[in-house]
């Protein structure tokens, strides 16, 4: 029995199994290779790897943990997670099954984008959601920001003092005269009718409403993210109007022996995940003490 299974393997399992690996805890990580960043180039904002692509950053992280003899991985998904503290059973998708005293959900979320024929194509590389991740690569740029009228009017806060020019395109219908006006008056272009269509072009990104237009680079302000796996459900955790999971300072959730890590899970005291490769890092680190305390204070 392994002192903990981390499920899942981006930069909150990761950690998690290092801090766990450096204490010499029997420890567990299952990797499913599916990650939410997986067609992203190039991640940003994180000192001493901006620029880094994830996959190299995983790769890096591998090796690393290969120094922890305390550390097993293996490239397999987990398919559910049942039992108590000190006795939980985590299946994988070949029928096998792994026993672990305390268990890490670091799985992540999987983003449901807004119906745009080409966006989901475009994901990752030329069309983005994050400001602080992909913001300052379009400095002096022409963008595009796609979806709803509230949530455009805050990128524009955020991205009007880095690129060139802003059009924002509705999805679905088109903006009313109010929120026109209001976007208008954060200095943005506004198109009068909905997105017809997205694609790559040499120059970036054309979009086509009732006219055309070519930009370097997509934002979104619209979507929605889910539960990338079905265990929160499968233990009844309780879970936020976010669609994340509800956890304390270090990644307890509401069922004992069961630690969540990452941008599935957050603290009450946030309106949602902090969508960032170090925040991710620190939460799995954090999940991790959480669970050497809960070990020491066990055996005790």
């Amino acid at each position: 029995m392994y002192d903990a299974i981390v499920i899942g393997a981006g930069p909150a399992g990761l950690q998690a199994a290092l801090t766990l690996g450096r204490m010499h805890r029997s420890t567990l990580l299952l990797d499913s290779g599916e990650y939410r960043n997986g067609t992203v180039l190039h991640m940003h904002n994180m000192v001493g790897a901006d620029g880094t692509p994830p996959a190299e950053f995983r790769a890096t992280a591998r090796t690393e943990l290969a120094a922890y003899d305390d550390v097993e991985i293996r490239e397999t998904a987990a398919t559910s997670v049942t039992g108590v503290e000190d006795a939980f059973v985590v299946g994988l998708v070949d029928g096998s099954e792994v026993e672990g005293r305390r268990v890490i959900l670091a799985t992540g979320v999987a983003d449901e984008l807004p119906t745009a024929p080409g966006l989901q194509d475009l994901w990752g590389t030329l069309a983005f959601s994050c400001p602080f991740c992909d913001g300052h690569e379009h400095a002096g740029k022409d963008i595009a920001i796609i979806g709803a009228a509230p949530r455009a009017e805050h990128l524009i806060g955020l991205l009007g003092r880095i690129v060139a020019s802003i059009t924002v395109v509705p999805i679905g219908e088109k903006f009313a005269d109010d929120d026109l006006r209001a976007l208008e008056a954060k200095g943005a272009q506004v198109s009068r009718t909905p997105i017809a269509s997205v694609e790559r072009v040499d120059d970036g990104v054309r979009i086509l409403t009732d006219d055309e237009r070519v930009v370097a680079g997509v934002f979104v302000a619209a979507g929605a993210m889910r539960q990338r796996s079905p265990f929160a459900a499968q233990l009844g955790l309780d879970m936020l109007e976010s669609g994340c999971i509800e956890i304390d300072e270090f990644g307890r959730t509401s069922r004992p022996g069961v630690f969540a890590a990452g941008d599935l899970a957050h603290r009450a005291t946030l309106p949602g995940p902090m969508a960032s490769v170090l925040l991710a890092a620190a939460a799995g680190q954090l999940a991790a003490v959480g669970i050497i305390q809960s070990l020491l204070a066990a055996e005790n």
